[in-house]
């Protein structure tokens, strides 16, 4: 298939895909003029939601009460040396200048960009064929069987996902080091989370093969609603599986990435559950991530001011990225809006 026909292709479904957009925006119900549109939204515009004030109140009660003070608290104390019911004093900055002189917790941020680069490329990537496999499959009762399938154990809870995952890691009786030496690889039999080269990786692999989660039902979803005649036609003009992933489906689904993007990012910075679970951050700190530090300086050093500190840090950053995402999807939805 020749470069300009695929171009041809990608470019008349994302023109098709802002089409759509502009028609729902010339569409809406503010873009009607008139007599009795005018009216409507002067009615809006006088009549006060009272009700719904008096609704919300509760939930802004229950949050400010949850949330907010607590996380306000947690900044207020981390300019002292906080240990509850005693004297505090007043420290200033000083649990920030331990903590940019605490390697570990410098450590935990190497960890985590491992996990963050694991997860948005091996993570992905399997969900994304199995996305593309389903939507191959001619018979609507197949893809709906496979589908359900694969997004059956999101139903799991998580915690039993983790034990199960450590059962199968044990390095006596586990199931992993048993099929090697059922197999005759006995001498690749490792101790998976106990070994500190294996640990972190370990740690990855639980949940393999990662189709049962949000990306696969987003990549799904995404092709499910591309035309059928742009896929006849890529076909038609010989383009390969492969060749169609990188010039059609990838491009469509550009939104969508940049959420799952965001979500990751926001979801690596909050990591933690299934490292407490299985190795507790060990063995050496090889699986440490900021939150088990963080939950370490508190609990087991009774350093509650240090560990405001962090969790303040910890806030911040996720606040910044989080500015900074929008940002980015925001000026990437401009660039799609039809003139």
């Amino acid at each position: 298939m020749g470069q300009g026909a695929v171009g041809e292709i990608a470019t008349a479904a994302v023109e098709d895909r802002r089409g759509a957009q502009g028609r729902g925006r010339r569409l809406g119900p503010d873009s009607r003029t008139g007599r009795h549109g005018q009216d409507g939204r002067r009615r809006r515009r006088t009549r006060f939601p009272w009700y719904a004030y008096l609704a919300l109140t509760p939930l802004f009660a229950t949050l400010a009460l949850f949330a907010y003070y607590p996380a306000a608290s947690g900044i207020w104390h981390s300019f002292y040396e906080w240990r509850p019911g005693f004297d505090s004093p007043f420290v200033g900055l000083g649990n920030y200048a331990t903590m940019m002189a605490d390697d570990l917790w410098w450590k935990s941020f190497r960890n985590l960009g491992f996990i963050f680069v694991f997860g948005v490329t091996i993570a992905w990537a399997l969900p994304l064929l199995a996305a593309e496999l389903i939507i191959s499959l001619d018979s609507k009762r197949a893809q709906f069987t496979f589908r359900t399938l694969l997004i059956a154990p999101m139903a799991f809870p998580g915690v039993v996902t983790v034990l199960l995952w450590a059962a199968m890691y044990e390095p006596g009786n586990g199931v992993i080091n048993r099929v090697l030496r059922g197999t005759g690889l006995g001498f690749l039999a490792q101790n998976w989370v106990g070994d500190p080269k294996y640990a972190l990786l370990s740690l990855l692999f639980i949940g393999f093969p990662f189709v049962a989660g949000l990306p696969f039902l987003v990549f799904l979803t995404t092709l499910q609603n591309v035309s059928a005649e742009i896929f006849e036609a890529a076909e038609l003009d010989g383009c390969g599986r492969l060749r169609r992933l990188v010039a059609i489906d990838l491009p469509l689904m550009t939104g969508q990435l940049k959420l799952l993007v965001f979500l990751a990012t926001i979801g690596v910075l909050q990591y933690g559950f299934a490292a407490y679970l299985l190795t507790g951050g060990g063995p050496d700190n090889a699986t440490q991530v900021p939150v088990l530090r963080m939950l370490g300086v508190a609990f087991q050093g009774s350093q509650w001011g240090y560990a405001a500190a962090l969790s303040t840090t910890l806030f911040a950053m996720t606040i910044a990225l989080s500015v900074v995402i929008v940002f980015v999807r925001r000026r990437g939805d401009a660039d799609v809006r039809p003139l």
